[in-house]
């Protein structure tokens, strides 16, 4: 036995390969504990675990007996190792599970009771630097079964000669450290068979196993971390990665000081010596990043990416897409940001967007890249083999490349990937809403080689889960959006085709009449007032028309806000409309200059007061407030005009609808009658000025409007506007 006060590399090795595999089992593990993979790397992990604790132990313990304990204890983790290694093998390189494998975890069960007595080992004894199992009759049986661990390398080697030359190295990892574990494991169970020294030699058996281990679960650890081979899927940010880039540096130091005192002369570094250092050099570490964040950095990042790869920040932005999804109200902008996101983040070298066509019920491809024109895909249906795949088989993606599917034995597979042919992917994934189809996204292959992993797969699968949830939003809001349009222009052609038959008929009788020769004098006196009016009115109609219709420029000038509002009251107390006597109470607050083009605020306060007018009784008061709201803005002041009546209100059931063009309330066929157009242009006028329009109103109590204007437009350029008319043409609401 070695002197145990002496650090040797070998007393610490299996040590760390003990915690840094139990360590992995349980990340794989916590990962997705449903995954069966999973559950079957935890038990091989832990089983090495067990065995190089066990083996820590062998090399510091003094007595025998504790030896003993320690040998018995070890065996169980190797006991488990041959079956869940070659479980794994299978599960990863996709063959199917027999039964006799269960057999099998039968036979290493029995091999456990063995190891309970004396059947297993059946005694220990010291080699010079450790103590050893000696075999039993159970351990030779084991030793047969030993030829399990050899199928297993077998096995991962032939899934990666059969893998596409672009996607084996998802394998050269975890074969590596197989081939590792196998041949070193294997050495170490020479001494426990009797064999001390390397056949034809006198070289001592040295004990490479804990060393493997310790290379083992760095290797699964690469292939976990860059190509994500198990179901892991990690969840770390920036300061998760910043955590693993320092346990890299401690085993580094570590392994560095375990070298160092290995070759150091005996009982010159002790474990206290050994621990500080390590710990000084880390936290030296751990204090310059922060100092000088690029002392750990620099720029050759290719080991690091190698070991890391970019899943940390990858995640997270994909993650981040999705979470964000749900605030997309417009299509072009989401498929703009989800191009950048394949092209930058996933870095795929193609893509296709397949959507169905709601007008026409028909599957278009609405977005490629590179770039494609749309176009109608009239074989694709939804009742097609690709959309069947994803209904019958309850899958959520589709491979198109041999290396990647399952079952290539499946009909429904093979006529789906044929009948996408056309498209030269990797993947395909299904936009479904409640298991109607709405669409495919196809992936072509990363512009690194590098397959599509578990992890990408169950990423991207997300991303399109929601991805088909907000785009079949969007296309229900623009159906409604669209019908609203339509029914709007059923109102206006109604309304339109009611008022400008009303208004033509007293003309049209008129020309009859003259074209008959039949109009006397008192005829012609008549009618030909009422056809001058209706033409008046028709001509306003028309102009109220087309501004509303029209995408003005207002022509914006400094202006005195509190002088304008006088004058259209002042205005107002004049023209008494409707014959009522109104009083108008103005409250202003001194001079108030206002960017604005004066032609078109003149007009929407006039609209507003003769729409005050017709609300309020005889002998009425309207109030005009104009106030200065609290500052919000550096840059501006925020102005308030209020136009307060007492009248009959409005309906609760009309509110919803006042803004709306050519909805009125007023059906009387004279002048009186409204166009419905006067509070939609008012609120048109307020929102070319930056402004906004609220009304609040209470049956039988009146209404308030109100009216808020920035003080300074936040583009002034002067431009010119020419009004529709040359009068103000009060339209009522």
């Amino acid at each position: 036995m070695a002197n145990t006060g002496t650090m040797s590399i070998f007393h610490y090795i299996p040590l760390m390969g003990g915690i840094f595999n139990f360590a992995l089992s349980i990340l794989v593990l916590g990962s997705d504990r449903r995954s069966r993979v999973n559950q079957i790397f935890f038990a091989w992990g832990i089983g090495i675990a067990i065995w190089n604790l066990g083996t820590f132990s062998m090399f510091r313990v003094q007595t025998h007996d504790e030896a003993y304990i320690w040998a018995k204890f070890l065996q169980y983790g190797v006991i488990i190792l041959p079956p869940t290694l070659l479980h794994l093998s299978l599960m990863l390189a996709g063959r199917p599970i027999g039964k006799w494998l269960f057999w099998l975890y039968g036979l290493h069960g029995g091999f456990m009771l063995m190891n309970a007595g004396d059947i297993f080992i059946s005694d220990v004894r010291n080699v010079g630097y450790a103590w050893y199992s000696v075999a039993g009759p159970g351990f030779w049986l084991y030793t047969l079964s030993l030829s399990q661990t050899f199928a297993s390398v077998i096995i991962l080697w032939k899934k990666s000669r059969a893998t596409p030359t672009k996607q084996r190295k998802r394998f050269n990892g975890i074969l590596a450290a197989q081939t590792l574990i196998v041949i070193f494991g294997t050495n170490d169970i020479l001494p426990i068979i009797g064999i001390d020294h390397y056949p034809l030699t006198s070289i001592s058996i040295i004990p490479y196993g804990s060393l493997a281990a310790v290379a083992y679960g760095v290797m699964v650890a690469y292939s976990v971390f860059q190509y994500q081979l198990l179901d892991v899927h990690l969840a770390l940010g920036k300061s998760a990665a910043h955590l693993v880039r320092f346990v890299f540096l401690l085993i580094i130091a570590v392994l560095l000081e375990l070298v160092v005192g290995t070759f150091a002369p005996p009982g010159s570094i002790t474990t206290f010596a050994l621990s500080s250092t390590v710990i000084v050099i880390v936290l030296s570490a751990l204090i310059a990043s922060f100092l000088f964040p690029k002392l750990l950095g620099g720029s050759a990042e290719s080991l690091e990416r190698r070991l890391l790869g970019d899943h940390f920040e990858y995640q997270d932005k994909i993650r981040a897409f999705t979470e964000h999804l749900r605030w997309y109200t417009d299509l072009p902008a989401l498929l703009g940001d989800l191009h950048t996101l394949l092209l930058n983040t996933v870095r795929v070298r193609s893509y296709w967007i397949i959507l169905l066509d709601e007008t026409n019920r028909a599957f278009t491809l609405i977005r490629a890249h590179p770039e494609q024109p749309q176009h109608q895909l009239p074989d694709l249906r939804s009742d097609s083999p690709v959309f069947r795949y994803f209904a019958d088989k309850s899958q959520n993606h589709l491979s198109l490349k041999a290396g990647y599917q399952n079952n290539t034995d499946d009909r429904l597979q093979s006529k789906a990937c044929e009948q996408l042919r056309d498209f030269a992917g990797d993947i395909v994934l299904p936009l479904l809403v409640e298991q109607q189809p709405l669409g495919l996204l196809i992936l072509g292959e990363k512009t690194s080689g590098e397959p599509f992993t578990r992890n990408d797969t169950q990423l991207l699968v997300t991303l399109t889960e929601n991805l088909a949830l907000v785009a079949n939003q969007i296309s229900l809001k623009n159906q409604i959006l669209l019908n609203q349009e339509l029914d709007l222009l059923g109102r206006m052609s109604r309304g339109m085709a009611h008022d400008l038959n009303n208004l033509t008929t007293p003309v049209w009788t008129l020309l009859q009449l003259f074209g008959e020769g039949a109009a006397d004098e008192s005829t012609r006196a008549e009618l030909a007032p009422v056809a001058i009016r209706n033409l008046e009115t028709m001509r306003a109609y028309i102009r109220e028309a087309l501004f509303f219709s029209e995408n003005l420029r207002p022509d914006i000038q400094e202006s005195r806000l509190d002088l304008l509002i006088q004058d259209v009251a002042d205005l107002a107390r004049e023209n008494k409309r409707n014959n009522k006597d109104i009083k108008y109470r103005v409250e202003t607050s001194g001079e108030t200059l206002v960017e604005m083009d004066v032609v078109l605020i003149q007009r929407l306060i006039s609209n507003i007061i003769s729409n005050a007018v017709d609300a309020s009784p005889d002998k009425e008061e309207i109030r005009i407030e104009l106030i200065r709201l609290v500052k919000t803005d550096a840059a501006r002041d925020w102005l308030r005009v209020r136009v307060t009546d007492r009248g009959i209100g409005i309906r609760t059931e009309n509110m919803s609808r006042i803004f709306q063009p050519y909805f009125t309330t007023k059906r009387t066929g004279d002048e009186g009658r409204g166009f419905g157009l006067g509070l939609a242009i008012c609120r048109k006028i307020a929102t070319l000025h930056g402004g906004s329009l609220t009304l609040t109103s209470e049956p039988g109590k009146g209404t308030v409007v109100n009216l808020d204007l920035p003080s300074r437009q936040k583009n002034s350029k002067k431009t010119s506007f020419q009004p529709p008319g040359s009068i103000v043409v009060n339209t009522p609401a």
